[in-house]
């Protein structure tokens, strides 16, 4: 499973101290069948803990997910900060899993080069 940050959530959660193993474990539970909710079309929502206290009160994260493959953080968002996502939002967010979920690994790549994407790396097995 290869884990990405797009460049808006990595400053996002940089600024929010989300650390690369909070990310990690967000994905490992949604590996487990553990998924805080499918917006359908690739898209999951999923809780990332604020550093040093739970998940409730923590941040909503939204994932272009793969099961076994991928996933790409795009979006975050405290609790208290907003409610939960529009209905048009969630449309974009559909949209943009049906492409970058598709890429294949060279265009990644480039797109890892340029600094839209960074890849999660926390020193933690992440199961396949």
């Amino acid at each position: 499973m290869r884990i990405f940050k797009s460049a808006w959530f990595e400053r996002f959660a940089r600024k929010q101290g989300i650390s690369d193993q909070a990310i990690a474990q967000a994905i490992e539970r949604a590996e487990q069948g553990l998924i805080d909710a499918d917006l359908g079309g690739g898209v999951i929502k999923q809780r990332v803990a604020r550093p040093g206290q739970g998940k409730s009160g923590g941040f909503r994260t939204v994932v272009l997910y793969r099961t076994a493959e991928r996933a790409f953080f795009v979006y975050g968002f405290a609790k208290s900060d907003r409610d939960n996502l529009g209905k048009d939002e969630e449309a974009q967010f559909r949209k943009a899993a049906g492409y970058v979920l598709g890429l294949p690994d060279e265009q990644l790549a480039v797109l890892i080069d340029k600094g839209q994407f960074s890849e999660v790396r926390d020193d933690q097995e992440i199961p396949e």
